[in-house]
């Protein structure tokens, strides 16, 4: 099924935000999760110049990212796909995402989502919400997940054709990979 660019776009910044402030683990590294300023200077930069001022200039915006990245890992990383669901709903009312249509240069029109609440932080909100809602009905609540290299907690959001991600990245990946070619070799 296809969904709109858009949507399929907030993808990695949904994986980000919540690797950024929730993740003790990285890539075999400990990391330690970012909060306050240091979380919103480096979310920042993933986005467009005008959320990024945005985001820059809303107040108390580290804890605001750091309150939605948990709500958001929780979502992505709930038990079975009725506890998802329900993640993810009230994310959809606590940010009440609402839907509308934009044309931007290039694009047809296409649905965007935001939060009411006033800040970045809310539109952010809402538009995470209502992505995370519309990749698992169009793809399945399987493909959110959690990294499953050694000593790696970030969580990653699997948009491939077969839903075969297991791991956060092509770095561990090439880790996971190597640590079983040389279990298997010391057999």
């Amino acid at each position: 099924m296809e969904i709109a660019c858009n949507v399929t776009r907030q993808a990695p910044l949904i994986a980000r935000l919540v690797n950024l402030a929730t993740a003790k683990w990285q890539g075999g590294a400990r990391t330690g999760p970012l909060d306050g300023e240091a979380l919103t200077s480096a979310y920042a930069e993933n986005l467009s110049e005008s959320h990024s001022a945005a985001l820059l200039d809303t107040p108390d915006a580290g804890r605001g990212l750091a309150v939605l990245a948990a709500e958001l890992r929780e979502a992505l990383l709930a038990d079975n796909p009725a506890a998802k669901a329900l993640h993810i709903n009230t994310l959809i009312r606590k940010y009440s995402a609402q839907p509308y249509l934009v044309e931007d240069v290039g694009q047809p029109f296409h649905l965007h989502f935001h939060g009411q609440g006033g800040t970045e932080i809310d539109a952010l909100g809402g538009e995470f919400a209502a992505a995370l809602a519309l990749i698992m009905d169009g793809y399945g609540p399987e493909r959110f997940g959690e990294c499953q290299a050694h000593q790696c907690e970030a969580v990653y959001i699997d948009l491939t054709r077969n839903g075969s991600r297991r791991y956060c990245s092509a770095a561990c990946t090439a880790r996971a990979k190597t640590a079983a070619y040389r279990s298997r070799r010391q057999r």
